[in-house]
């Protein structure tokens, strides 16, 4: 259970991704403009995490599902894959609400 956060080759953004202990990427973010904004969103992610009102379900145009996680400010935090069930989506929304506030925050960027 963590955080991994990286630094993409393509744009040389910051992202950071939860992963279970499973190694299963459960939550992603947007891109940052710096190392330490995308820790910042990581840490959002751990507060915000636990109440459910903060989610944000979805359903894509092919009829998949998905979810974001909202800050206070309604802004987008982090966004999940794609489910083909309504009930696979909401157990990668218990996942994060389990797995993000104890998730260790690992910095890739070497």
């Amino acid at each position: 259970m963590k955080f991994e956060i990286f630094q993409s080759e393509k744009n040389e953004k910051f992202y950071f991704r939860l992963k279970a202990r499973n190694g299963q990427v459960i939550l992603t973010s947007q891109g940052y403009s710096s190392k330490a904004s995308a820790k910042n969103g990581a840490e959002s992610v751990a507060k915000n995490a636990p109440d459910d009102d903060k989610f944000e379900r979805k359903e894509a145009k092919n009829g998949k599902l998905h979810f974001n996680l909202l800050a206070a400010n309604k802004q987008i935090i982090g966004s999940s894959q794609m489910y083909a069930s309504k009930q696979t989506m909401e157990k990668g929304i218990a996942s994060v609400k389990r797995v993000a506030p104890v998730a260790d925050i690992i910095d890739l960027c070497h």
